[in-house]
């Protein structure tokens, strides 16, 4: 199971507090495609004749979807996107609730039908929540497992009907589906099932509504399922044994052991008297819990079994796993049948009439084939085999060479995905990223944009990153993974706010070039434009003419009274979004943060509607792109020693050591020794204090035009300029290097830069 760090604030409280991050996920194609693994599927049967069935998919990429289902056609009608991690499993409860799990720790509850809204965020479980399973008749059962040993048992009725109607925290709880915890709910009478399947209320001193805790795993669960009326449950995990428990108490009946390796896959037929186990040791196994023990074993695959489906009847069962294949077995006579192969592992299974839904570790999803209702006709096709009931026995025939040939070879219909980013480089410019996908395409994006730049095909991953190379150093202003199948990018402060750039480096027209922009202060102004211009629009606040932010002179009055934050400069364009820094609206991305309340939340950047405060935005993300306010940095200053070369004639009226900012360029080096130069005429108001001039610290008093441009006092004497480079470890400079860069590449040595100057000869 896919694992990352938690996203919760560190408890001990002699440790300064961790900030909350933001995250962005980016993505270049339509909303339509999942972008990672299949995790789980659900399918919902239309009750008119003419209606149209739908089947749910829940991704790996942290979304579900909703695809209507014709003739060989399925058409994406949703996303339902909140989740902040992988999605792990999914089912349907009562007649249009959605209740999904996922890896984020939580459970949620949707609308089947609308256009992805959560209803409910349910924040129970302590660690990945890995499963679910729901009793088909008593159809508001459903009862979730994780890692963390957990197993609870909710009606999902009561727990998602408020009280009280007017209760504010239930209505942002489903608008917004960032505040859904289970204890922000208003205090109410939970109900819980009772032993004859009808509900009874209890009163409880806790707020919101309490599942039913069912106690006795003391490690990670990875498979549920329950029986037709919602009375029998049963688990199973890396502990290896299926634990049978009343859901309706959460009492524990009987445990039966026999595997030998974790429990991935549980089915119970109707009536709670069989359960099928798969698990990672290669077997299924068929139980008979009336007696207590194993029945039947059979020794279908040659590796993990993760995903079982029976038929109504509970008379056969198709099986898929990490082999790639999909067998069909009889349970009586353990005759077994290859339906087909895949490229990948298979995660999840589900029968749909006579076909049936195969979701894999690709981000696509296959129907195949089944016969559904009337399995063995599949057997009168030919290439049976019987089932062993020792695991040794099918690798032993695999070993043979003696594999059955798939029945089917092409699938019925698939739903396409996108290949997943399997492979990411954070380029030096720490403005490109490098990505390979899954289906082997290298792509260059461009991350303060959110697009790709290139598209390379498939070509050397390793190769494109040397092409790409660039001797630049900027600091590491963002973080990035693709544990989504995209481009997740994280900024922390303070360290993201320590990347400056000047504005001609970054093309920006109709900014002073020698003006600083700060990277992650004008990604995150592009990436809540729209929340901005919705937010001053709700507060009955005219917005500026591209419809942006808020104005610079607001935020620099209201920044002035905190004197341990700095307020960003020329605040007089701080209602512009410059274009190295506009996302796409075509695929915009979506943002993964919290704030102070309701826990991580996800919604595209397009999709908020200004509603969201600092309950649910970090402070310092608010800080910056509504007050103009960035934290305390370090190190955005270089210091160093300007010496000349070694029996140089040449001097410079300085001492000492000097300091100017790491994106210094060399031209403004040259510009500041010409203007320092000791000739042999008298030079008027020359700073000999350490610190620079014009052009080289503080506000610039000629432009980064650099080499053509001196300071306007400039002596009538002094125009025929001199020849000036400037070199370290003697290697001549670039004109084009920044300090930092000549720091790393150059330099290289933890003492401050030493840069020596010298007179071009014959010029």
């Amino acid at each position: 199971m896919h694992r990352v760090g938690s996203a919760g604030n560190n408890t001990n409280s002699n440790r300064p507090r961790k900030e909350k991050r933001l995250t962005y996920v980016l993505n270049d194609t339509a909303d339509t495609k999942h972008c990672a693994g299949i995790n789980c599927l659900a399918v919902l049967k239309s009750s008119a004749s003419d209606g149209c069935d739908y089947l749910f998919t829940g991704s790996r990429d942290g979304t579900l979807k909703r695809w209507a289902l014709g003739e060989n056609a399925a058409t994406c009608s949703a996303t339902f996107e909140s989740h902040v991690d992988w999605v792990n499993d999914t089912v349907i409860a009562g007649d249009s609730t959605l209740v999904s799990c996922s890896s984020d720790t939580t459970l949620k509850t949707w609308n089947c039908l609308s256009e992805g809204t959560c209803t409910r965020t349910f924040r129970q479980h302590s660690d990945y929540v890995t499963c679910l399973a729901a009793a088909e008749k008593n159809t508001n059962v459903v009862a979730s497992g994780g890692l963390g040993g957990e197993v609870f048992v909710w009606d999902i009725e009561a727990a998602v009907t408020p009280v009280s109607k007017s209760s504010d925290v239930v209505e942002d709880d489903c608008s917004n589906s960032m505040n859904g915890s289970a204890n922000l709910l208003p205090i109410s009478s939970p109900r819980t099932i009772s032993s004859s399947n009808s509900i009874r209320t209890h009163t409880t001193q806790c707020h919101g509504y309490v599942p039913i805790a069912v106690k006795g795993h003391k490690e990670s669960v990875y498979a549920l399922a329950m029986n037709g009326s919602g009375s029998l449950l049963v688990s199973g995990g890396t502990e290896k044994v299926v634990r049978v428990w009343d859901p309706r108490t959460g009492s524990k009946n009987m445990k039966l052991r026999g595997h030998a390796d974790n429990i991935r896959a549980l089915l119970l037929d109707s009536t709670g008297r069989y359960c099928l186990s798969g698990s990672s040791d290669s077997m299924i196994r068929l139980w008979d819990l009336g007696q207590q023990r194993c029945v039947h074993s059979y020794a279908v695959h040659t590796d993990s079994v993760w995903a079982l489906a029976s038929t109504p009847t509970f008379s056969h069962v198709y099986s898929g796993g990490r082999d790639l294949s999909l067998y069909l077995t009889d349970l009586t006579t353990r005759e077994s049948l290859l339906l087909c192969t895949k490229e990948q592992p298979i995660l999840q299974l589900a029968l749909h009439d006579d076909s049936i839904w195969v979701a894999t570790t690709d981000s696509s999803v296959c129907r195949w084939l089944a016969e559904g209702q009337t399995p063995q006709n599949v057997f009168q096709r030919g290439g049976s085999f019987l089932a062993g009931n020792l695991s040794f026995s099918r690798a032993r025939v695999s070993l043979e060479g003696s594999t059955p040939a798939p029945v089917y070879k092409e699938p019925i219909f698939t739903i396409p995905g996108t290949p997943a980013i399997v492979q990411h480089e954070i380029l030096n410019n720490r403005r490109h990223v490098l990505t390979k996908d899954a289906a082997g395409s290298v792509k260059l994006w461009e991350i303060t944009r959110g697009v790709v730049i290139e598209d390379y095909g498939q070509v050397s991953f390793d190769k494109k990153k040397e092409q790409l190379f660039e001797m630049v150093s900027i600091p590491a202003w963002f973080t990035a993974d693709t544990r989504l199948g995209c481009l997740s990018v994280h900024l922390d402060t303070p360290q993201c706010f320590t990347a400056e750039m000047y504005s001609v480096d970054l093309n920006i027209t109709g900014k002073p070039e020698d003006d600083k922009v700060n990277l992650a202060r004008e990604t995150l102004k592009g990436l809540l434009v729209h929340w901005l211009a919705k937010r001053r629009q709700r507060h009955g606040t005219q917005a500026s003419a591209n419809g942006d932010v808020v104005s610079g002179k607001d935020m620099t009055a209201r920044s002035s009274a905190h004197s341990r934050i700095e307020v960003d400069g020329n605040a007089e364009n701080d209602s512009l979004v410059y274009p190295p820094f506009e996302f796409s609206t075509v695929s915009p991305p979506s943002i993964i943060t919290e704030g102070s309340q309701g826990g991580p939340w996800r919604k595209k950047i397009t999709e908020m509607d200004a509603t969201e405060d600092e309950k649910d935005f970090p402070s310092w993300v608010l800080d910056c792109v509504l007050n103009n306010r960035l934290p305390p940095r370090e190190k955005t200053k270089c210091s160093f020693y300007l010496h000349p070369c070694e029996g140089s004639a040449v001097q410079i009226l300085t001492q000492g050591k000097l300091s100017a900012p790491r994106i210094l360029r060399m031209h403004k080096v040259v510009n500041y020794v010409i203007e320092k130069l000791v000739l042999d005429k008298p030079i008027d108001s020359l700073n000999t204090d350490g610190t620079y001039a014009a052009g080289l610290g503080g506000q610039p008093q000629h432009s980064a035009g650099g080499e053509g441009s001196l300071r306007s006092g400039l002596k009538p004497w002094q125009k025929l300029r001199p020849s000036i480079e400037i070199l370290c470890n003697n290697q001549v400079l670039s004109p084009e290097m920044s300090l930092a860069t000549v720091r790393a590449y150059i330099w290289k040595r933890p003492e401050d830069l030493v840069l020596n100057y010298r007179m071009i000869q014959g010029k």
